[in-house]
């Protein structure tokens, strides 16, 4: 069993551990806090051992009433791999304290990708975290994430010339009060490209990609807007037939009257999803159209979820513990991902399996 520490308890990291905690080859060896709020609680109600993130405030939790399982350095020492979900900026801190350790890192997209040894993807390069120079992981951002996941299977089976993308931000998540109130549509730079674009050639160093940003007063998800010129010139319905493939992209029926992000987090909490999570990029069928080898589409990106799958897999991938293939199947097992809509034919597991799925 691989012991996973978790250090930060946030948006991203109590859904890493939950997912850690779901793997049949892993064991949570606890997570860490910076103090005790909300989110403190929460993971003592799972029975989540908790750890103090910074060693001074440990008597702020014991004020609190929060019994503690120990400060961060006793979690690393003791864990085979260490998720790093801090704030942006803070990771490049803590990375000194793992390697103190010997202890593999994988750290998220708010990153520099020069702090780690590799950028990850699960569907794009996951063998290239299994090499024997790679301590040190990161797996990329929400965004980078699902474009990588699309442009994949397109360089794949078409080739892939010119990709441009234009994304229409979330202004902060549902939980960012220190973000709003909201009330403007900003160029998000107003530079181009956005960083989106060299982070995806972080990952896909060959493709040629353009991207835009432009943030927009909502909390729910993103919207990329797609256009990729391929190499060949495949019918919508052949494109449409390679992404419903993929069991990270979700294409979205016209006949579910599904016309906004609002009503595809509602879908996800219908079906029982953990909080309303959508870890697939979320690709509008119907959008899916060709105009000679131009691709064009519109995708949603849940921002609070996508990259969970991805940081599983990245455990697997720099312990060198399974090979791509099992280790996604696994990991879409036991949290259900591959979301389809029954208007599609047969229905994949839309929750996480249960034992009376056995």
């Amino acid at each position: 069993m691989i012991q996973v520490g978790v250090n930060g308890y946030g948006t991203i990291g109590k859904r890493v551990a939950d997912a850690v905690a779901a793997q049949p080859d892993m064991t949570l060896t606890g997570v860490a806090k910076t103090r005790p709020n909300y989110e403190a609680e929460a993971a003592i109600r799972k029975g989540y051992p908790l750890y103090a993130a910074i060693p001074e405030r440990a008597d702020l939790f014991h004020e609190a009433g929060i019994d503690l399982a120990g400060e961060v350095e006793d979690m690393v020492m003791t864990a085979d791999v260490v998720v790093d979900t801090t704030p942006s900026g803070i990771g490049a801190d803590n990375r000194e304290l793992y390697e103190r350790y010997d202890t593999p890192a994988i750290f998220q997209g708010g990153e520099d990708a020069d702090m780690a040894d590799v950028s990850f993807n699960a569907r794009s390069n996951y063998d290239r975290a299994r090499a024997d120079d790679v301590d040190a992981a990161r797996v990329v951002s929400c965004n980078t994430t699902g474009l990588s996941r699309l442009l994949t299977p397109l360089i794949e089976t078409y080739g892939v010339e010119k990709s441009r993308v234009t994304l229409v931000r979330r202004g902060g998540d549902p939980g960012q009060t220190s973000r709003g109130p909201i009330n403007d549509i900003l160029p998000d730079p107003v530079t181009i490209p956005s960083h989106h674009g060299p982070d995806v050639n972080t990952i896909i160093p060959d493709v040629d990609i353009d991207t835009l940003g432009v943030k927009v007063p909502a909390t729910l998800m993103h919207l990329h807007s797609v256009n990729v010129t391929l190499e060949e010139a495949p019918s919508a319905d052949e494109v449409r037939d390679l992404l419903s493939a993929e069991s990270r992209l979700f294409l979205v029926p016209e006949e579910t009257g599904i016309d906004g992000t609002g009503k595809l987090k509602e879908f996800a909490m219908d079906t029982g999803r953990p909080r309303g999570d959508l870890w697939e990029n979320c690709i509008w069928e119907h959008s899916v159209s060709m105009e000679g080898r131009d691709l064009y589409l519109f995708q949603s990106i849940h921002q609070e979820s996508d990259v969970i799958p991805e940081n599983i897999d990245a455990i697997r991938a720099l312990l060198d513990w399974e090979d791509r293939e099992t280790s996604m199947a696994t990991t879409d097992e036991t949290l259900g991902v591959g979301l389809e809509s029954l208007f599609d034919g047969q229905r994949q597991r839309v929750v996480p399996k249960s034992n009376s799925d056995d």
